[in-house]
């Protein structure tokens, strides 16, 4: 069954981080993910991990500076040696604690649109060849921020067939329900691009259940197209993640029911 990842960003936020991983455990997650988990060093991570039989699923490389809302670091012109050094982190992070994917987010570029594109193709080339024989992927995720970069799941696609698969998509519930798609019709036509899924319902981005999308066929999408990954939860609770979390027993119970012969 594929793993259930707790974002702990978004989940369990009134905990410190080392004391997440364990919450989540006990609400019946199977991995977390966070973008940037450095505050609890790789060797314990990996420690809390095995104690808890839980996977970490996929990092965040260079964020860039939050306050001025740079979302990462990969298409913002002038920054490489930033990007590089925040990406070889997030990289050594992934191999200690045997987390698949690194995300190096594209960010809100301020100058052009040709030198952003550019500065990210070049950045996104150095860091699949920095992950070969590594064991761990790229992961691209379209996201709707105001002037983010990557923000077109067909843009997406596009750059991947580009690149000739080497990097796998992010796919968001939320960022395609606002990009206007169907999710479970871009998985049924997808689902081959796909390493790592994000769950949060539409409108609102909180837990599943609280707005318009339908998960169960979302599930059934993915089940049929034998997807295997992580389905990560990155929602805004709407309510204590306790409680917000009440939906996984059942989610549990149809992804068993989806793989039983």
């Amino acid at each position: 069954m594929n793993r259930l990842s707790a974002h702990i960003g978004y989940l369990y936020a009134d905990l410190p981080l080392a004391e997440r991983p364990a919450a989540a455990a006990r609400d019946g997650f199977t991995a977390v993910e966070h973008p940037e988990p450095w505050a609890v060093p790789a060797k314990e991570m990996r420690a809390r991990l095995a104690d808890l039989g839980l996977a970490f699923s996929q990092v965040t490389s260079g964020m860039g500076d939050a306050a001025k809302g740079e979302k990462g670091l990969a298409a913002l012109a002038g920054r490489e040696a930033e990007f590089r050094a925040g990406f070889d982190r997030a990289l050594a992070y992934a191999q200690e604690v045997g987390c698949p994917f690194v995300h190096p987010m594209a960010g809100v570029p301020k100058g052009g649109v040709v030198d952003a594109a550019e500065t990210y193709r070049l950045n996104l080339s150095w860091a699949l060849n920095r992950v070969e024989g590594s064991g761990v992927r790229v992961l691209v995720e379209a996201i709707t921020i105001p002037g983010y970069h990557m923000g077109s799941l067909a843009l997406a696609a596009d750059l991947q067939d580009q690149f000739h698969g080497r990097f796998a998509l992010l796919f968001d519930t939320y960022h395609a329900a606002v990009l206007g798609e169907d999710p479970r019709r871009w998985i049924t036509r997808n689902a081959g691009r796909i390493g790592h899924v994000h769950i949060a319902d539409h409108p609102g981005r909180h837990e599943p259940g609280t707005g318009t999308l339908a998960f169960e066929p979302i599930l059934a999408a993915l089940t049929t197209a034998g997807y295997a990954g992580a389905i990560g939860f990155e929602y805004i609770p709407s309510a204590a993640t306790s409680a917000s979390a009440a939906f996984l027993p059942g989610w549990k119970r149809l992804l068993s029911e989806k793989v039983s012969p």
